[in-house]
């Protein structure tokens, strides 16, 4: 149903209240992603003295728990229900729209920010390659219908174009295009609600083109990928639970280093002597008087003398820094097991591992991994669909929605140990082409391979007849054909 402008503005500034409400846990996650970690847990003497020499200083482990399961997680294609094939058009699109390399920023921004979008529309240039794209969470929003976590009823897209704030409010059947002028400085908070008042969302001049324009998919064209998802809740980021341990972390390092500066070497010190003196000579080389001895060129040459009686010397013993890396490996232990991220890829150490213990290790990354592919998958059939609601193709939209999303495969194996499984799936009857989707080729590559069999075969006819004797085939005619399976001729 149509709404007023009154209506579209009201609801986008709910839809932009709520968007706000997000941007701190989305900043934070993200510079922590980054490396921006500030100095946190530290005494107040501690931070006192040394908490600017630390300010830009971060053993950033919130990052490989970010990317460990980005990096299994690729798209493939997609097969609509009803079919055993890819749909190769759908492939065509995702290929067009560069989608490869940047739905692996949708998937990051999801695992570090808790949520990303995807937002299709179609492209009047050319309208059978709709246009999709991966959208932060920090810009994007939707709202659903009261009830349900997938009936989409409103998308807000919101984003900064010099001096003016831009918004594009989707609905089912009208997109509204809204800007109103940016307010950066800081007022009162009685001048800051006059500027919002006089500041308020106003449709866009957008020439020709009607504001608002009719939605011709007849759905909200923006899809929300959720990462962790709750029945209750918002969606949990992978980094939310590594941002306590990493401060913890970062505080060690310092203390860690601030210990290596000052107790890293035995101190000595000497007891029962006057400061040594050296004298002060005039220009013709008389001594005119005495000065104390610059104590850093003991330090630097690392000679004294001191004559006198009753001169004692001591010491302090260096300080066990080992005690502080014993703690930073428990601590990244901790958040290997908390975010299922195997030790391996924090500590860094191997030491004649079986293939089969590396696959055990990543038992918990393999399970995240194809979580997350439940989830995004699930959405990305949606994404797909939405693709062929752009081209005009209801029913294929119908069919995509229930199909299957295409995923390369998220556990790590060897080379040899991925052929040596194939070639037993092979001998027990699997399909050629199953078993090249499983060792990892796309649908598309897979119908190349099978167009170079064929052409093989055709250049090579006995060869052909060869390889499907060996396979288990026997060409017609011959023996125990379909037409004579015993070949006694009857």
């Amino acid at each position: 149903m149509a709404v007023s402008q009154a209506d579209a503005v009201a609801l986008t500034e709910a839809l932009e209240a709520e968007l706000s409400s997000r941007w701190g846990r989305i900043s934070t996650h993200q510079a922590y992603y980054k490396g921006r970690q500030p100095l946190k847990f530290a005494s107040e003497e501690f931070r006192k003295y040394h908490g600017e020499r630390y300010a830009g200083f971060s053993d950033n482990w919130v990052q490989v728990v970010a990317d460990s399961p980005v990096e299994r997680l690729t798209v493939t294609g997609v097969t609509p229900s009803g079919d055993d094939v890819a749909d190769d058009e759908s492939w065509r699109v995702w290929q067009a729209n560069g989608l490869d390399a940047d739905s692996q920023l949708g998937f990051l921004g999801s695992v570090v920010s808790g949520r990303s979008y995807a937002l299709v529309w179609g492209d009047p240039d050319d309208e059978e390659t709709p246009v999709v794209t991966f959208e932060d969470a920090s810009s994007c929003i939707v709202a659903y219908e009261p009830g349900s976590r997938r009936r989409r009823r409103a998308a807000l897209r919101r984003w900064q174009d010099g001096a003016t704030e831009m918004a594009v409010l989707y609905l089912p059947d009208q997109v509204w295009k809204l800007e109103r002028p940016l307010v950066k400085q800081q007022k009162s908070a009685n001048l800051a609600q006059a500027d919002e008042e006089i500041a308020s969302w106003e449709p866009r001049d957008t020439g020709t083109e009607p504001n608002p324009q009719p939605n011709p998919m007849g759905v909200v064209p923006v899809v929300e990928l959720p990462n962790r998802p709750l029945l209750a809740d918002e969606p949990i980021s992978d980094v939310s639970g590594v941002v306590a341990m990493q401060d913890a972390i970062n505080l060690l390092w310092s203390q860690l280093f601030t210990a290596s500066d000052y107790a890293s070497f035995p101190q000595r010190i000497v007891l029962g002597a006057e400061m040594p003196k050296v004298p002060v000579l005039d220009s013709r080389g008389e001594v005119v008087g005495e000065r104390p001895v610059d104590l850093e060129r003991f330090a630097i040459d690392r000679v004294l003398w001191i004559d006198g009686e009753n001169v004692q010397t001591s010491e302090w013993s260096a300080a066990n820094l080992s005690a502080y890396t014993e703690v930073i490996e428990v601590a990244v232990g901790h958040i290997a097991a908390q975010t299922r991220t195997p030790q391996h890829y924090l500590v860094g150490r191997m030491a004649n591992l079986s293939g089969d213990a590396l696959i055990a290790a990543e038992t918990g990354l393999v399970k995240r991994t194809e979580e997350k592919q439940l989830w995004f998958g699930q959405a990305l059939r949606e994404v797909f669909a939405l693709v062929a609601l752009a081209q005009g193709r209801t029913d294929k939209a119908r069919a995509l929605r229930a199909g299957r999303v295409m995923w390369a495969d998220a556990e790590s194996r060897s080379h040899a140990q991925l052929t040596d499984a194939l070639v037993k799936l092979k001998q027990i009857g699997f399909p050629f082409e199953w078993v090249a989707l499983r060792y990892g080729l796309t649908p598309t590559e897979v119908a190349e391979v099978l167009a170079m069999q064929e052409r093989e075969q055709a250049m090579d006819p006995v060869g052909a007849i060869a390889d499907q004797m060996e396979r288990g085939f026997r060409p017609a005619g011959d023996p125990g054909t379909p037409d004579d399976p015993e070949g006694d001729g009857a």
